[in-house]
């Protein structure tokens, strides 16, 4: 028993020491992000596909800052150094890799989760690896949390997102439901209606440039921030009041140029204001 102990610890030891002679931590950690980035996005992708067939690829809602925030994150964490693994390491790779692997996409997401938590708390690196590891936390957020917490509180916030487009018509609410302008019926306000996605999506586009350009963070940034998500949830606001003058208004916006404008234009104001904040160091970086 002894023996076969012995063998097996130095089976493991001989296994650690190839893996440090032969990857760095960066890499180490580059490797894991990305296979649960992938998992993550494909269980999106293959929602999709089982809902509206192949149509469904051409609206699949991986917004292109979600795309450059996996970008961003693993550049910086490929800039982080050749620091050697440690055996810490090994432990939360091998239980991030089983959660990667596990046939529920969304556990892709909780791996990200605990492994940006570990580089951040436990295993403080160099700059660059903790803004990558701050990035890629950030990502989570509209992949997975804000979507648990939709789930949780769906009726408080559909029916703040009523009442902000209520007071903006100057008709009555109803729960999630807003009175058309016209009179002619009412126009419940559902999830996709939401603020709480652009909200996520914003700030996450927030940490992404802040942190790619190498901004350090302050209280003042923090007040950039929640003016950003306070301005989208305005906008989305408004966007609903217009839908609800008439029910012309409200075919217009729902249909596919419609939509279409209007994720463009979230798109641009989110992105505009985040550079806005951190003008200085986007543009000398450009």
């Amino acid at each position: 028993m002894t023996t076969s102990a012995n063998e097996l610890s130095s089976a493991t030891a001989g296994v650690f020491g190839a893996l440090r002679r032969s990857i760095s931590r960066a890499e180490f950690f580059t490797g894991l992000y990305i296979l649960a980035c992938v998992n993550g996005l494909l269980g999106r992708v293959l929602l999709s596909l089982n809902t509206e067939g192949w149509a469904g690829l051409l609206s699949v809602d991986i917004s292109v800052i979600v795309l450059f925030a996996c970008y961003a994150g693993i550049s910086l964490l490929l800039q982080s150094g050749n620091d050697a693994l440690r055996s810490a390491d090994l432990a939360v790779g091998a239980v991030c890799l089983i959660l990667v692997i596990l046939p529920i996409f969304a556990l892709s997401w909780v791996a990200m989760t605990g492994l940006s938590l570990y580089l951040l708390v436990f295993a403080k690196g160099d700059s660059a690896g903790t803004r990558g590891a701050l990035v890629l936390l950030a990502l989570t957020v509209p992949m997975l949390w804000s979507r648990l917490v939709f789930q949780l509180f769906a009726g408080p916030i559909l029916e703040f997102d009523a009442s902000v487009a209520a007071s903006f018509l100057g008709t009555e609410r109803v729960g999630n439901m807003v009175r058309l302008g016209d009179d002619s019926g009412y126009m419940a306000v559902i999830a996709p209606c939401s603020s709480l996605t652009n909200m996520a999506l914003a700030f996450l586009c927030w940490v992404s440039v802040t942190q790619w350009v190498g901004r350090r963070l302050s209280a003042v940034d923090a007040l950039w921030g929640l003016l950003i998500c306070a301005f989208v949830v305005l906008i989305n606001g408004v966007r609903i009041a217009v839908t609800g003058l008439s029910r012309s208004h409200y075919d217009i916006i729902h249909s596919p140029l419609g939509s279409t404008i209007w994720g463009f234009l979230i798109l641009g104001l989110i992105v505009g204001l985040t550079l806005l904040s951190a003008r200085r160091e986007a543009f000398s970086r450009a």
